[in-house]
């Protein structure tokens, strides 16, 4: 099977279902020997992909992932990525807001931390928990001290969508590239992947009880998923649904789907002028003669 990025793309304006989506497709791989032979292919274009983004210096790279519990979003980071030189990448994980957090706008945490120009930046979740968790358990967003709105909660959503938007779309102009991931796992396989954190010792840090009491929210996690992707996924910041049941495959459907969207932007290093030229070759030939 050849990966073809706009399979796995949500199209602007689309009604998202996610049952309609599978959460496991056709391996590309054959083995384990030729799933790690395709991956480090996939590193090795996308360090030279990496040098020519950080070279050039015009444009930024936004990657985001999110998915329930359990769904490969760490591992994904980390394999992908590996051999991506650290100088020009940055990974930002977001857990629950902090106290001082909780008193400026929901996109202010991760502002802070998007991507300088001639970077890679992942956002291990992102401004989206506020449109999908706070959606979900609506304590949260009791506890942000927001102003009531008259049309409620559902009013609070459709504005946050379209901050989200006018954000995205701001980056994008300024040129930052968004590329965002929803890695989908099927409940039994985040079933089996629990019970793995609790059968083996070295994964046990790895599992806690409120992973279980989330699970119980799984069709209204689904729910949020599917109005969330529905709402936000444009032609500048599109959303791609990767199957995850199978990790490897996952991994490969990912590297795919962020050198295709560095590929087209055609990079290239910047080119010496005569002026500099010159300058260069007069400094060579002083070395030379020393």
């Amino acid at each position: 099977m050849k990966i073809k990025p706009k399979a796995f793309r949500v199209r602007e304006g689309a009604e998202v279902k996610l049952a309609a989506w599978p959460t496991r497709v056709d391996a590309v791989y054959e083995s384990k020997k030729h799933y790690h032979q395709l991956l480090s292919e996939h590193i090795d274009r996308l360090s030279m992909q990496q040098e020519l983004l950080y070279a050039s210096n015009r444009h930024a790279i936004l990657l985001i992932f999110q998915a329930m519990d359990a769904a490969g979003k760490d591992g994904a980071i980390k394999h992908v990525m590996s051999g991506v030189n650290p100088q020009g990448c940055q990974v930002f994980s977001f857990k629950h807001p902090s106290p001082a957090e909780l008193q400026h706008d929901f996109l202010w945490r991760t502002t802070r931390d998007l991507p300088e120009r001639g970077r890679i930046g992942i956002f291990n979740r992102s401004y989206y928990e506020e449109v999908l968790i706070a959606r979900v358990h609506p304590e949260i967003l009791r506890s942000e001290g927001l102003p009531g709105s008259a049309g409620g909660e559902e009013q609070i959503w459709q504005g946050r969508y379209q901050s989200i938007l006018e954000l995205e779309k701001h980056l994008s102009r300024n040129g930052t590239l968004i590329v965002k991931f929803f890695l989908h796992l099927s409940k039994e396989e985040q079933r089996r992947r629990f019970l793995q954190r609790i059968d083996a010792p070295k994964k046990n840090w790895k599992f806690s009880l409120a992973d279980i009491r989330e699970r119980k929210f799984w069709p209204h996690y689904m729910r949020a998923y599917e109005k969330c992707l529905s709402a936000t996924s444009t032609e500048d910041a599109p959303w791609y649904v990767v199957p995850a049941d199978d990790k490897q495959n996952a991994r490969l459907i990912v590297s795919e789907i962020v050198l295709d969207t560095l590929e087209r932007l055609k990079l290239s290093f910047p080119e010496t002028t005569a002026k500099r030229r010159r300058e260069l070759q007069s400094i060579r030939k002083k070395l030379t003669n020393q």
